[in-house]
């Protein structure tokens, strides 16, 4: 389990204890248990949404594998300004409140570009929520290879917790984060890679490929 459900799993342990101990022994009646079942509940849902299952990845350096599970939404070309200054293709991933997320690096190389960007909470299948939502922007490089990618927050996801900062050098499938209860992260990727995933494919973050670098000289 992801350290950022430790607080909400020990909150939901105490208050089903407590539910259950006024259910069925000092209260006894329909409320408390009601209560008490919902408690317990709301615990194994919290531990199943912050689960944080090993990856692997065999895939060969040049890869690019996903940084978030999830649904593609969106693969198109757009304008980077930000750190590319030139037009890029951009993928889109979704995560439902049911899917993994914890997001990872989707190459190896240093983060030379961070921004946190404070701002709307749309719906995260939106194609405007990767310009307006609150969002956390990073971009890696290593060898003239370079990714950015975007961990959005979404209408019921409202905070993104980001663990690296610029200068970190990272591991490709390394974590650096999770967004809360549904939401999206956008990968934005030089024309020359070739994109081998497809709208609507479900992806894995740390094992998916979404990506072939073209040889740099």
């Amino acid at each position: 389990m992801h350290r950022e459900g430790y607080g909400a799993v020990t909150f939901f342990t105490v208050a089903a204890l407590i539910m259950t101990s006024a259910g069925w022994r000092f209260y006894p009646g329909p409320v408390f248990q009601s209560l008490a079942l919902l408690m317990w509940a709301l615990l194994g849902f919290t531990i199943y949404f912050f689960r944080d299952p090993e990856r692997h990845s065999d895939a060969p350096p040049e890869a690019i594998i996903s940084p978030a599970d999830g649904v593609v939404v969106e693969i198109l070309e757009t304008d980077e300004p930000l750190f590319f200054g030139e037009r890029v293709r951009k993928i889109g991933i979704f995560m439902s409140p049911l899917d993994v997320h914890v997001n990872r690096a989707p190459i190896e190389g240093e983060v030379t570009y961070f921004r946190y960007q404070h701002g709307s909470f749309m719906r995260a299948d939106l194609a405007e929520a990767a310009v307006r939502n609150e969002q956390a922007i990073i971009g890696m490089e290593k060898d003239g290879r370079k990714v950015l990618f975007k961990q959005i927050a979404g209408f019921v996801a409202r905070r993104i917790c980001c663990e690296v900062r610029s200068g970190d050098y990272l591991q490709r499938g390394e974590r650096i984060g999770m967004i809360k209860f549904g939401s999206r992260v956008d990968v934005y990727l030089p024309l020359s890679v070739q994109i081998t995933v497809s709208l609507r494919e479900r992806l894995r973050a740390g094992e998916s490929i979404i990506g072939v670098f073209a040889n740099v000289s």
